[in-house]
């Protein structure tokens, strides 16, 4: 019931997903493709859930809510209605378990359901591109649902699948940050290089200076995090885990940046370089950051607002305990930040990088793009551009976006463990060796993009 009216609250909106109106949306686009419109779309999906989750963990939402007349169970009541509501159930850390339950179970049946679509003139492609309205629905009534389904250990079990997920949706943002990088690069450099410009040293000097920038800021950004994360979470007689963490990972990232401009490796890969690397070292530094601020010794995990105000937090007696536990913290909010950033470049991604795109199971760019059709009533409309072949696997988008609900999960509750009454969250040391080992996986991933094209040179790396 809460779900419902979180929901509902929502509805407005979404009440452009009825009718022609996601057809239109090709008027704003920068590609009026209609695999490009369906993507972004389902991502909107996903964002609002995401916005609702957000919205049921506010502080102080309970008590507000109590203070509606009948509403919650011992709340304000009204004579002759009884509270029915549990407002424990419909805000907090349990609504936002069964929200992103609900859109994981939404995803992953239409990731069943769309498994070997291989056309527009499959009859499953019209249930992909249409019939919105009837999906949002579906969605809302998932999410009903969910809310009825008993404590349990339901919160308790979730959590695991939650861990799990993320860690396959972590990675997944490395490897789209590696191709973000890889296009950065190569389309910066090509444009440069085309001799149709005019002044074109002048912008071939320009553009590598800005990519040398941009590189410089990366290092400098991750070598500050380096020194931030020995001087605030470590401690000279404690914190070991910290230390061996920081510090593989700096030794981890500075060989694959050594590896990257190798003569050989750049032969076999030219479009290797530093650029990639730095963003990718950054990208480490912060995950690192993110396992250690989930370590429940608190020593070793100082809150960001004792750091900033210079306040000495008392650490637990020994125990490892946490303290009062935070609704949402800094790595929450820059976690969200890039989760939204690789959210929509997933959507219009259309990348010329091929080993990414046989991992994503998506076609290289350069398709038909552009202008919508018009239709006789006036309206510009998506251009089938699937008729002869899907330009992107359906099956593994939705996969990607219920890797992306429990990632969200995860991220808005801190990865905090749920005891089995869930009335308290804590930090646990399984969420940090699963961050720090997605962290290892994810360098040792951009490592072998950077080495397999030297091992196996009769191969097509191109």
């Amino acid at each position: 019931m809460g779900a419902c009216l979180a929901l509902c609250s929502l509805a407005s909106c979404a009440s452009c997903l009825c009718g022609s109106a996601p057809c239109m949306l090709c008027c704003c686009c920068p590609s009026s493709n209609n695999s490009t419109v369906t993507r972004l779309v389902f991502s909107f999906f996903l964002l609002l859930g995401t916005m609702v989750s957000v919205i049921m963990i506010l502080p102080g939402m309970e008590a507000q809510l109590r203070k509606i007349p009948g509403f919650c169970q011992g709340g304000t009541s009204i004579p002759g209605i009884e509270n029915h509501v549990n407002c424990d159930v419909i805000v907090g850390y349990k609504s936002v378990y069964r929200m992103c339950f609900a859109m994981t179970c939404f995803f992953f049946l239409f990731a069943a359901i769309m498994i070997g679509v291989r056309s527009s003139k499959d009859p499953r492609a019209g249930v992909q591109n249409g019939f919105w309205f009837f999906k949002f629905l579906i969605l809302i009534g998932i999410t009903v649902g969910a809310f009825f389904i008993p404590d349990g250990t339901f919160h308790t079990v979730w959590f695991y699948f939650g861990v799990v997920g993320s860690f396959i949706f972590i990675l997944i943002q490395l490897i789209l940050l590696i191709d973000f990088a890889h296009s950065w690069n190569k389309v910066w450099v090509e444009n440069a290089e085309n001799k149709a410009f005019i002044l074109t040293e002048v912008l071939y000097s320009a553009v590598h200076f800005s990519l040398l920038s941009f590189t410089f800021l990366h290092y400098a950004l991750a070598f500050t995090a380096v020194v931030l994360f020995y001087v605030y979470y470590t401690q000279p007689d404690d914190c070991t885990e910290h230390k061996v963490f920081i510090s593989l990972n700096l030794i981890f990232c500075v060989i694959i940046s050594i590896v990257s401009i190798l003569p050989k490796i750049q032969e076999a890969q030219p479009h290797s370089g530093l650029l990639q690397a730095s963003l990718i070292s950054l990208y480490t530094m912060y995950v690192t950051w993110s396992a250690m601020t989930n370590n429940p010794n608190r020593k070793c995990n100082p809150s960001l607002l004792s750091l900033v105000s210079n306040v000495t937090t008392t650490p637990p007696s020994g125990d490892g305990t946490p303290g009062t536990v935070q609704w949402w913290d800094a790595q929450g909010i820059v976690g969200l930040i890039i989760f939204l950033f690789c959210t929509l470049y997933a959507s219009i991604r259309s990348s010329s990088n091929t080993q990414v795109n046989k991992l994503m199971q998506t076609e290289e760019g350069g398709g038909s793009g552009g202008e919508g059709v018009v239709g006789e009533d006036g309206i510009r409309r998506a251009v089938d551009n699937e008729e002869e072949g899907v330009t992107y696997s359906y099956s593994f988008f939705h996969f990607h976006l219920c890797l992306a609900s429990l990632y969200i999960m995860m991220t808005l509750t801190n990865w905090y463990q749920p005891n089995t009454t869930t009335q308290a969250m804590q930090s646990s040391m399984p969420a940090v060796w699963v961050k720090m080992s997605s962290s290892w996986l994810g360098l040792a991933l951009y490592l072998w993009t950077l080495i397999a094209p030297f091992i196996f040179p009769d191969r097509d790396f191109n």
